[in-house]
């Protein structure tokens, strides 16, 4: 094959593999931030991801393409069609699905349609289909039984306790120890490969992951208990900036006395009930539906008339993080959410930032393997279509790739994630700083055990099993959304299936075009 022909197919390539980059943003990466957000720990508009790059294979033999880099090339852009496609949908319809399953389901398909059913390692060894199909029932369990056994010793530990505050404060450098310790070792030996810490050997990868867990206990003792307490028990509006700063920090106004500055009569104030969120914990104060309703009406005729086109861009991209999560249909599952045991609500705040520091390590670590599931695909064409040559394994990744990929998953997070969100948040169990937090840490824990242990395991389905266990930790069949999570788990079946049926379709009816268009000279 000639090097820079087929060039449409590079370019049709280029745009599914930002596509699906997009899917994982929308999927796999929220779902690490669903819990997060759904316990109020997290805001939408706080969630981001980091990125990185691994390689996968062993699904399908590449080498018996040699000579067919034509085929490789048409079917590698139409695995990126069937995967998106795919993720795109069930991202749509709240389902969170493996975007690694659904690109080696793709893939798996362009392999039947061409070389039939003996090129696919449809065994247990080198990462073969049997893997995938039982880490489909090994990952939730496994996370399932971690997450209930977190969320169990803060229940009784901590929740459970006469003075829960108090005892939850004692216990918050424990858990900070233990956090650290799970999520440095998840990141070396998950989320760097790169860099390959693992070449430093255990028992000094082991004294640095403690070392920075102890650092991790002085920083709770210190500077995050002081903290909390003053925004909690005081309401000050402090920021999170403000932590490592707290001691040389004088009072700060409360956040009743904000409430007041802000121009709003005193009747129409109600400040006896206070609620917090993770920027800035402010006051939720309640108007009157008839004051609120007249502001709105004023202000509307206003705000239309000075909207720009440069806003209504904005508005387009800020849709996404601009959706409600946590109190998404609520009124729809308040029978299930009733079903849940209810805790101290001061208690459970302090465990807002562990939350959030497990969500954004578990998505850095994660997603930076699931990013290849668009990176990989892409590089081959990029590749073929530069040499004409079939790629080996030394291939390297371009930067412009990584980019490329990096900024689509951004931006399905931000725009499209939030229907993931809302089915791994308050739809399947109600969720609190405290379940969320058990439910991340869970996932990651799981994760790391089992790559250490080349077993196959989907983030998205850890996450879905461990805060389905959470949920059954309240002692209440009727607390968790089991009709939601037969369809989770129908979705999950499906994915092999559609994603590569999908590919095999699109590959039958586009080669012969491509091919055909190819014999003229200068048409693709």
């Amino acid at each position: 094959m000639d090097s820079y022909s087929l060039t449409l197919v590079f370019i049709i390539g280029l745009i599914f593999a930002f596509m699906d980059a997009f899917g994982i943003g929308a999927n796999d990466v929220a779902n690490s931030f669903s819990t997060s957000v759904a316990s109020k720990s997290l805001t939408l508009k706080q969630a981001c991801s980091h990125t990185a790059k691994t390689i996968r294979d062993g699904i399908v033999d590449l080498s018996k393409f040699q000579g067919k880099q034509d085929a490789l090339m048409v079917g590698m852009m139409c695995a990126l069609i069937g995967s998106s496609t795919w993720v795109l949908t069930a991202s749509k319809l709240g389902f969170p699905v493996s975007t690694t399953h659904s690109i080696i389901g793709a893939t798996i398909g362009i392999g039947i349609v061409i070389h039939g059913f003996g090129v696919v390692n449809w065994g247990w060894a080198n990462k073969g289909v049997l893997q995938i199909i039982t880490s489909w029932f090994l990952s939730p369990l496994v996370a399932g039984i971690i997450g209930a056994i977190i969320y169990c010793s803060v229940k009784y530990l901590v929740l459970k306790r006469k003075t829960p505050f108090k005892n939850g404060l004692r216990f918050i450098p424990v858990y900070f120890f233990i956090t650290v310790t799970i999520i440095i070792f998840f990141i070396v030996y998950k989320g760097t490969p790169g860099i390959n810490l693992t070449s430093l050997g255990f028992p000094i990868i082991l004294a640095v992951t403690l070392g920075i867990a102890f650092i991790a206990v002085l920083f709770a003792i210190f500077f995050y208990i002081p903290w909390v307490k003053r925004i909690i028990i005081n309401h000050e509006d402090l920021k999170f900036y403000h932590i490592p700063f707290i001691h040389f920090i004088g009072e700060h106004k409360h956040l009743s006395e904000i409430a007041l500055e802000s121009g709003i009569p005193e009747s129409k104030i109600d400040i006896m009930n206070i609620k917090k969120n993770s920027d800035i914990h402010e006051d939720i104060i309640n108007y009157s539906a008839k004051d609120i309703s007249n502001k709105m009406e004023k202000e509307q005729p206003k705000n239309e008339a000075n909207k720009s086109l440069s806003k209504k861009l904005g508005g387009i991209f800020t849709h996404g993080i601009n959706q409600e999560i946590a109190e998404y249909k609520n009124d729809e599952y308040k029978e299930m959410h009733d079903a849940a045991v209810k805790y101290d609500d001061n208690t459970e705040e302090l465990y807002s930032f562990l939350q959030i520091l497990t969500a954004s390590f578990a998505s850095f670590a994660h997603g930076s393997n699931d990013v290849a599931n668009a990176v990989g695909p892409l590089t081959t064409i990029y590749y073929i279509w530069c040499t004409g040559l079939n790629p080996d394994s030394t291939l390297s990744i371009p930067i412009w790739i990584l980019i490329l990929c990096a900024v689509a998953i951004d931006l399905g997070l931000i725009t499209y994630g939030y229907h993931v969100m809302r089915s791994l948040g308050n739809k399947i169990t109600l969720l609190t700083p405290t379940r969320g937090f058990s439910s991340e840490l869970s996932a990651c824990l799981t994760v790391l055990t089992c790559s250490r242990l080349s077993l196959p395991v989907s983030t998205t389905h850890c996450i879905t099993g461990s805060t389905t266990a959470i949920g059954l930790c309240n002692g209440n069949l009727k607390s968790v959304n089991w009709k939601l999570l037969l369809f989770c788990g129908f979705s999950w079946i499906l994915t092999l299936p559609i994603a590569g049926i999908i590919a095999g379709i699109t590959f039958k009816l586009l080669y012969p075009i491509f091919m055909y268009y190819s014999s003229v000279p200068n048409s693709i």
